[in-house]
């Protein structure tokens, strides 16, 4: 889809290269459109030896098992972003304990996924019965009989056979940072 006109100012857009690239730029307050993104977060969360499981009731993906998650709304922290996603989608809590996987996804809306080990807090699962129409806690081997995602069977993976803790949040930075949401191993 191309870009015809400036949202900061409603003027019409024309292509030029810009660091190499061409790109959507506003005939009158020189706006650069840099493309279209979205970044998604995913939550692992297990509790007795079982990994929380959504079933998505929407597509993409209508049917599937997936881990809970979503996108992030735009002046929101990531951190607080995964844990509202489990929360709508289950009825659980959680905390974040680190990031453990991230996926980069290319295409017309340039997607990138970062996938959260959680720590459960409290909560039963209950399908919201809107994104999902079901939510649970399932082992290893009663997932292989459920129509889990792809994606998730590898995110299920990491966080059972990961080998570190991932990046963990930088709560005291060598310097301030506010407003920053930072990750180090």
């Amino acid at each position: 889809m191309t870009v015809n006109f400036c949202s900061s100012c409603g003027q019409p857009m024309e292509t030029r290269m810009i660091d190499g690239v061409e790109r959507r730029a506003c005939t009158s307050c020189d706006a650069v459109h840099w493309g279209n993104y979205s970044v998604g977060v995913g939550a692992l969360v297990i509790r007795d030896d079982k990994v929380l499981l959504v079933r998505r009731a929407q597509e993409p993906g209508k049917g599937n098992w997936t881990n809970p998650g979503g996108y992030i709304e735009q002046m929101e922290p990531i951190e607080e972003t995964v844990v509202r996603e489990v929360l709508e989608e289950t009825g659980v809590h959680t905390r974040v304990k680190g990031i453990v996987a991230l996926r980069d996804l290319p295409r017309a809306v340039h997607n990138v996924y970062i996938a959260f080990e959680m720590e459960y807090v409290d909560g039963e699962p209950a399908a919201d019965g809107v994104e999902v129409d079901a939510a649970g806690f399932f082992t290893l081997e009663e997932m292989k009989s459920m129509k889990v995602a792809s994606f998730t069977q590898w995110l299920v993976d990491v966080a059972v056979n990961g080998k570190n803790e991932g990046l963990l949040p930088d709560r005291e930075p060598v310097v301030p940072l506010n407003g920053y949401g930072i990750f180090r191993v």
